[in-house]
């Protein structure tokens, strides 16, 4: 049951194609299954088309937990760039949510849910991703982990001595772009209308292809894994930590490439394992409860080097 208090803990989590919302039980480190709201998100609509799908996932899942808005702590996780302390949208560029630009989510969430402005946080969602991990998902028994998000997007965030930042990586140079060129559904979709003529809208059709032993599929798959392992390597190299943990859709197909993506790793010296997550979505609303439970990070603290570097992987 959810702890009795003052005010509810609420996770959100928003990417460039769903947003999913649930009240937080803190005593027992889960998501509320009776709250638990999740909706599909047209990444490239209108304003009003993904507020409205926005707003209503968050309200029903204020409904179906019984709960009045007015005491709601919300925590929301939301790819970048945002600004997280005002709670306004700056993507742009990025082919997805672009026409919320320069949008006052703040004010519109609390206008529609009647929520206090002062109640609403954002974070990062790679960061509120690792956080989750961190604190009680596939990375709570390690002191310093790194954390990478893989779908419309590339998120990665840092976790060390209880602080988890966003590394903000996805956007280093990388080859002959940028990272996320290069791991992300783009990547994919457009490797594959490269090689076949032909349209996919995500990833999925690629490690279907791949899990029946396509030729074309395995040798795309193949191209990801050594783009991974290079961006990983170098991510990992300066830090050492102790586990790197893998999220978003890309990584529900971990098992056809993330054993290999370790291998590449102990070969080029780093003998850090690379894991799937433990908690999947639910990952970045617990770290958000986290968040709001007063686990933030050190104004002080700071990011890793964004220079990315090349590998030849054999």
């Amino acid at each position: 049951m959810l702890k009795e208090h003052k005010e509810s803990l609420l996770g959100v989590d928003i990417g460039g194609s769903h947003i999913t919302a649930s009240l937080i039980d803190m005593t027992e480190a889960r998501v509320v299954s009776k709250s638990y709201s999740r909706e599909k998100v047209k990444d490239n609509g209108v304003p009003e088309e993904i507020l409205d799908v926005w707003r209503n996932c968050i309200k029903r899942s204020i409904e179906l937990g019984g709960i009045n808005g007015s005491n709601v702590k919300m925590g929301i996780a939301m790819p970048g760039p945002f600004d997280y302390e005002r709670g306004i949208s700056l993507i742009t560029g990025m082919n997805k949510l672009e026409s919320l630009y320069k949008t006052d989510i703040r004010t519109y969430l609390s206008t529609k849910l009647a929520i206090p402005k002062e109640n609403i946080i954002f974070r990062n969602d790679a960061e509120a991703f690792l956080h989750g991990e961190a604190h009680c998902g596939a990375a709570k028994r390690v002191s310093t982990a790194l954390g990478i998000t893989l779908g419309t997007g590339v998120g990665s965030a840092i976790h060390t001595a209880g602080t988890t930042l966003d590394a903000n990586l996805g956007i280093s140079p990388f080859k002959e772009g940028i990272v996320e060129d290069y791991l992300s559904t783009r990547w994919f979709v457009s490797r594959y209308r490269e090689l076949t003529g032909k349209e996919i809208a995500d990833a999925k059709p690629v490690f279907d292809l791949a899990a029946s032993k396509n030729p074309l599929a395995l040798g795309i798959v193949g191209d990801f894994i050594t783009n991974l392992s290079e961006f990983l390597y170098n991510f990992s190299i300066r830090e050492r930590p102790g586990a790197i943990v893998i999220g978003g859709n890309i990584a529900k197909a971990y098992p056809l490439y993330l054993d290999q993506v370790n291998a590449n790793l102990v070969k080029l010296g780093i003998d850090v394992p690379v894991v799937p997550s433990a908690l999947g979505e639910d990952a970045a609303m617990l770290g958000m409860a986290y968040y709001l439970n007063g686990n933030r990070p050190e104004e002080n603290a700071t990011l890793p080097s964004k220079e990315i570097t090349s590998l030849d992987i054999h």
